[in-house]
């Protein structure tokens, strides 16, 4: 029996360093996008990831080479509103944060 997915709005943090741990200089930032996707399309179980482009901005900000090492996102995942309207896709943004310190994945009721 295949469940249902529902749209849904949680907060992860992701560590982006250890996934790009080993990377050559020029292709570091763009396989950082490449793993929040893949991240994003595991724990909310659809294809269709679209990346915000303030998270993008985030992830090129000090460059192709210095990445940084943990990134706060918002994940929603909504019903696909094109002409065919079946499926589900995920929009992940940015959350600005201070610290990463003490940081547990979280749903997000109301936004």
């Amino acid at each position: 029996m295949v469940k249902e997915l529902e749209p849904v709005t949680r907060d992860y943090t992701i560590h982006i360093h250890k996934r790009i741990h080993g990377i050559g200089f020029k292709k570091r930032a763009p396989r950082a996008i490449r793993e929040i996707k893949k991240y994003a399309q595991r724990v909310m179980n659809t294809e269709d990831v679209r990346i915000d482009s303030a998270l993008n901005n985030y992830v090129w900000s000090q460059g192709i080479r210095n990445v940084p090492y943990r990134v706060r996102v918002r994940m929603q995942r909504k019903p696909k509103e094109d002409e065919k309207g079946e499926g589900m896709y995920t929009l992940v943004r940015h959350v600005q944060v201070d610290s990463f310190k003490g940081l547990r994945p979280e749903r997000v009721e109301n936004e």
